[in-house]
């Protein structure tokens, strides 16, 4: 890859939205050299650990170079693409600094002086610069907000910045008088992993350093070590042992695939799980599934089994909230949910994803309808963000799709419970003391033992096979 050096030219690096990837590959690009670019048209499709996004470009100009080749897996922070820009953005960038000082009128001027007011994200385009202002510190600090800005900008692919002599010289000072803001948690992590906190960009709110910004700080230093050693690794890779290929098929892991492992296989092994089931007649469910589909206030939604399921699992929640929870590793401490934010276990072509429906639990009926709607529609297109599968509490994964009576799913890491719902078949069932075949299904609810004990677990899965036996408790228990 050519380093471009001229003043007009502008590299633009694979972004991090900010969720913790570090890789992406390039499915497809949409320009070729030469090809003229405007300010946020889409230039390529990626595929994260998360999902398959598009990125846009933050400029105007012309594509001098496209740096790596279709299917390729490029880490986070490095150059893909440069742009002669033109002759334009040479003068404004350089009197950048002058600008930033003034802290009053330097705002409305930056963005169009440097392109520092605008990041580029894997999904969508146009973060703005954030309107909240750090608390004041003791001791000047401009200098040191310059130098972060200076920072971000070079990584979003904008032209660097060539301060003056002066100001090259002048964060040594603050850095050694300053204390960087991190809660103790994130100090202990930075420390364990060696990173120097008087050298983190912070992100979160009046600067304070987030366990994010440290692993984003971990992830920017890798790059600059190893990138002259990773060239040679996919050779490797690319030759193994020989073998049979009419008898053996190799599949890269990567991408969605990748990421599911990974979080398979930390989930399994750090949170103990334990898996309670049963067997439930949901006949009233089924006749009250029919009901629906015919009120008018549902035309034009998709009303299913897995609708009831879900409110059945969020009224469970509500007369049962500590099982809404999550284990802080690092504090030592059990943090309660006020809110659910419910999961959905969707097979894609990429792999299983699991977006989640933010504020569940303030939804109606018809709103949660139109919000499952949504998703599976969004998943199957392939065009779940990284943000809709972030945040969430709880998760439901329908294994009876697959007419497969139940299972033991694995939590989704950060999560403390997950319901399997099996196939819904006629099975011979004893009511009204006689038997008859009835609607029957199996439920299955794995949690996390180390903060959801046998009891409170199964009152969870009591009550959302009390609700799919008797509907009517959705209205009496809400």
């Amino acid at each position: 890859m050519t380093t471009m050096t001229e003043a007009s030219v502008r590299e633009f690096k694979m972004p991090d939205v900010g969720e913790g990837l570090t890789e992406a590959e390039i499915l497809k690009w949409y320009v070729q050299p030469g090809d003229t670019v405007t300010d946020g048209q889409v230039v390529c499709e990626v595929e994260t650990a998360k999902a398959a996004v598009e990125l846009p470009i933050p400029y105007d100009g012309v594509v001098r170079d496209l740096h790596f080749p279709e299917g390729t897996t490029v880490d986070v922070g490095t150059a893909i693409i440069a742009v002669d820009v033109g002759g334009g953005s040479a003068a404004p960038a350089a009197e950048q600094p002058a600008a930033v000082r003034p802290a009053a009128a330097a705002p409305a001027e930056e963005p169009k002086a440097a392109g520092s007011g605008r990041q580029p994200v894997l999904v969508g385009y146009g973060v703005a610069t954030s309107s909240t202002r750090r608390r004041p510190r003791k001791g000047p600090d401009v200098p040191v907000q310059q130098a972060s800005t200076a920072i971000q900008t070079e990584l979003n692919g904008h032209a660097p910045v060539a301060p003056p002599a002066p100001e090259a010289a002048a964060p040594a000072a603050p850095a050694g008088t300053e204390r960087p803001l991190a809660k103790p948690p994130v100090r202990k992590l930075a420390k364990d992993l060696g990173v120097d906190l008087t050298t983190v960009v912070p992100t979160g709110p009046d600067g304070i350093i987030t366990r994010e910004d440290v692993h984003a700080a971990v992830a920017a230093a890798v790059p600059v070590v190893t990138e002259p050693q990773v060239a040679p690794a996919p050779a490797a890779v690319q030759a193994p042992a020989s073998y049979d290929t009419a008898r053996e098929t190799r599949i890269p892991v990567k991408g969605v695939r990748k990421a599911t492992a990974a979080a398979m296989v930390g989930s399994a092994f750090t949170a103990p799980h334990v898996t309670e089931f049963v067997t439930v007649d949901v006949t009233r469910t089924m006749k009250l599934v029919e009901e629906l589909k015919a009120d008018k206030e549902f035309t034009g939604l998709r009303v299913n089994p897995l609708l009831l399921i879900a409110k059945a699992l969020l009224v469970a929640i509500r007369r049962n909230p500590d099982v809404n929870a999550s284990w802080d590793e690092a504090a030592q401490e059990i943090v309660v949910k006020h809110y659910v934010n419910l999961g959905i276990a969707a097979a894609t072509p990429r792999g299983l994803i699991v977006p989640n429906i933010k504020d569940a639990h303030a939804k109606t009926l018809p709103q949660l309808a139109e919000s499952l709607g949504e998703l599976v529609a969004t998943a199957r297109d392939g065009k779940t963000s990284p943000a809709a599968m972030q945040g969430g509490t709880v998760t439901i994964t329908n294994v009876g799709v697959f007419g497969v009576d139940t299972g033991t799913p694995i939590l989704n890491p950060g999560e403390s419970a997950i319901l399997a719902v099996g196939a819904i078949k006629p099975q011979p069932w004893v009511h009204k003391g006689k038997v008859k075949p009835r609607q029957v299904t199996t439920l299955a609810l794995s949690f996390d033992h180390r903060l959801v004990d046998g009891e409170l677990g199964s009152k969870v899965l009591a009550d959302v096979a009390a609700i799919l036996e008797q509907p009517k408790r959705l209205i009496t228990w809400a």
